[in-house]
Formats: structure tokens, C-alpha cells, sequence
């Protein structure tokens, strides 16, 4: 099912690269030295922001932006991803989960962060709920989860929001 999301993103947008890290996701998912998976489906649904609502945030210069970070694939962030938003790093990887505490760690803890992934269906993905829980551990109270139920293309990119590409 992760392959088949991630085929259909990089066939609609033509990204040989991603073409590439689907063909890594078909085979087994990575096993990181030191990391504990946590289900996106553990991240309670209070926490989670729907796109139309992030959407209708942003839309609205005069409404307080919350600090957005991609937290997936570095190929997926950079062929799309959601204007003003910065690449932290795989939320599953040590390197990512590093990056992420580097980032916030001069924050108030009250900052409004949202999170987001969007490489594959939510119910597989790897990456979006150890960044949530770091998150928690590091005392942040304002945090949400961008819900995406099938990938970044179908739920945010096929519905007109907007996207940017490139670092």
C-alpha cells in the first residue's frame, strides 16, 4: 500500500527520484539502530488540524502562522511541499529526530508548531508520530498533526492547496 501511494505520486509528477525511493519502500521498511516506532494512529485526534483548516490558516495573513515542518523524505519536500514550511528530516530516523530538537529548541514551548509528512497513507506512516512524540517529550503544548489520510498529493496537492517546490 506504501508503494502503491508513492508510485502514484511519483507517476503524476514525473520525479525519478521518488520512482526510486518507492522501489526501497517495496522491498522492507528501515530498522533503525535506537528508534521505537509510534503509530500516527496513537497521536490523539485533538492534536490532529484537517487540510481545509491549515488551508483556510493560511490563507489568512492576519491570523498568527504556525512554524509548519515537513518531516519526511527530503525528495518529497523538495519536488512539494507547503509554502513557508521548512524540511527538518525523517521523523523515524535519529538524524531527523535530531534536526527536529535543533529547530525548536530555542522555541517557547507555547510556539503553534504543525507537522506533516504526506509519504503514504497515515496508518502506515513511520515518520509522523516519533516526530509528535519528541515533540511532546520536549514540553511543546502547542503542536498539530496535518491528518493526511492517503499521501501529500491526493489530500493536500489534488485539492488545489498551496505548494511549493524546491528547497
Amino acid at each position: 500500500m506504501i508503494f502503491d501511494s508513492c508510485l502514484r505520486l511519483a507517476t503524476r509528477t514525473g520525479v525519478l527520484a521518488l520512482a526510486a525511493l518507492c522501489a526501497g519502500m517495496a522491498t522492507s521498511p528501515p530498522a533503525w539502530a535506537g528508534y521505537t516506532y509510534v503509530r500516527a494512529a496513537t497521536i490523539p485526534a485533538s492534536d490532529l488540524i484537517e487540510p481545509a483548516a491549515l488551508a483556510a490558516i493560511l490563507a489568512a495573513p492576519a491570523e498568527p502562522q504556525p512554524l509548519m515542518l515537513q518531516v519526511g523524505a527530503r525528495v518529497l519536500y523538495v519536488q512539494a511541499h507547503i509554502p513557508g514550511s521548512e524540511y527538518v528530516g525523517p521523523g523515524e530516523e535519529d538524524e531527523g529526530l535530531e534536526a527536529l530538537r535543533t529547530r525548536v529548541a530555542k522555541l517557547p514551548h507555547d510556539t503553534p508548531i504543525v507537522l506533516y509528512c504526506g509519504c503514504c497513507p497515515w496508518d502506515h506512516c513511520r515518520n509522523i508520530g516519533g516526530a509528535y512524540a519528541e515533540l511532546q517529550r520536549l514540553g511543546f503544548t502547542a503542536v498539530k498533526v496535518l491528518y493526511l489520510e492517503y499521501d501529500f498529493g491526493s489530500n493536500w496537492v489534488d485539492l488545489g492547496y498551496p505548494v511549493a517546490a524546491g528547497d
